[in-house]
């Protein structure tokens, strides 16, 4: 029987690292700009609860953009408590993008907080041609807003930023995260027409305003908790373009510097994403078993064939350790973090989903 075992699982990493549409690599990346003849406008929409203390780092990034057209940055401050809006009111730039600071008050039933202060700042926006939705934690180099859209060609072009890895456990947790994302979601599915993957990475997400209306606004998914990949399935739902890809001027400032802060950011939405189902979570567990710690505890028992598979795991790991400047050999621990994810799967359930003081 552990031979039948092994045998299956070289048979699945062997599907997995060739016919998963090489979910492992990081090459989707945004092609060479093209200048329009016309630069459009741009909203850049920031919900920020309680960001006062990581506001300094990335607000005057977006403030200092070198956008050749139109742009304004609306801070939409979601019922903070530490001094949020003061914070932002407090860090123009000279000569920058002009800044509008607002709060839309508590969220009514039926709405998350984000999009409840997106939908808000998107109102704020008036008629312009894009919008720029980004986290109060993510950065952005200067030309960041000029390479989205002189490169977009899309109705949602969204980047994954580059997370923090600046801790051990930001370094085991982190690259491994991104390493899921893409093999739940595939970049190369979501940015071909032949499939009908629909994903975003909530940080930086600029989607064209008519196709967003199109789709009903931010209203039609007012109560998502998992908002990025809700944003794109409506906006492709409404016949939208979307890309995916990874960024090189979008990078996160949010430190997770303890094993329990990695916990709950992936605790807090993993049971949603499995749609509250006891049926999903089971099935969940058992295939993260089989897949990842499978392969390294028959190796043990001295089966070659799940030796070769867990190198064939580690292999497909390269690309994301090479993008986060991690040791080559970190993908032999994968299996270790897929056992942490898994315990944090099963601790979601017992869960409500809930951030910053807010339950759903």
């Amino acid at each position: 029987m552990s031979t039948v075992l092994a045998w299956a699982t070289l048979a699945v990493w062997a599907g997995l690292a060739l016919c998963h549409s090489w979910f492992w690599r990081t090459d989707q990346r945004l092609p060479e700009p093209v200048r329009p003849e016309r630069w459009p406008s741009v909203a850049i929409v920031v919900p920020a609860r309680d960001e006062a203390e990581l506001l300094p780092e990335t607000l005057p990034t977006l403030l200092r953009q070198s956008y050749p057209g139109d742009a304004r940055v609306i801070l939409v401050d979601d019922g903070s408590s530490d001094g949020t809006a003061e914070v932002a009111r407090a860090l123009t730039v000279p000569n920058g993008l002009p800044l509008t600071v607002t709060s839309p008050g508590e969220p009514p039933d039926g709405w998350t907080g984000k999009f409840w202060a997106v939908a808000h700042g998107v109102r704020e926006a008036g008629d312009v041609d894009f919008l720029l939705l980004t986290d109060a934690d993510i950065a952005h180099a200067p030309d960041s807003l000029e390479t989205l859209v002189a490169t977009s060609g899309r109705d949602l072009v969204s980047q994954m930023a580059v997370l923090r890895t600046a801790t051990f456990w930001e370094r085991l947790i982190v690259p491994a995260f991104v390493y899921f994302f893409a093999m739940l979601y595939p970049f190369r599915r979501v940015n071909s027409a032949r499939w009908r993957t629909a994903a975003a990475a909530g940080g930086c997400v600029l989607v064209r305003r008519s196709v967003l209306e199109r789709a009903g606004g931010i209203a039609a998914i007012r109560g998502a908790v998992i908002d990025d990949v809700a944003l794109a399935r409506a906006v492709a739902s409404a016949g939208g373009r979307i890309w995916l890809g990874y960024a090189t001027k979008v990078w996160s400032v949010r430190p997770y510097p303890r094993l329990a802060d990695l916990w709950q950011m992936v605790a807090r939405s993993a049971y949603t994403q499995l749609r509250h189902s006891p049926l999903l979570l089971a099935g969940t567990v058992v295939g993260m078993i089989a897949v990842f710690l499978a392969p390294p505890a028959l190796a043990l028992t001295g089966s070659w064939q799940a030796a070769l598979a867990w190198l064939l795991m580690a292999a497909t790991f390269v690309p994301v350790a090479r993008y986060y400047r991690q040791p080559l050999v970190a993908g032999l621990l994968l299996p270790f973090t897929a056992a942490l994810y898994t315990l944090m799967t099963i601790d979601s359930a017992r869960r409500r989903t809930g951030w910053k003081g807010r339950t759903y």
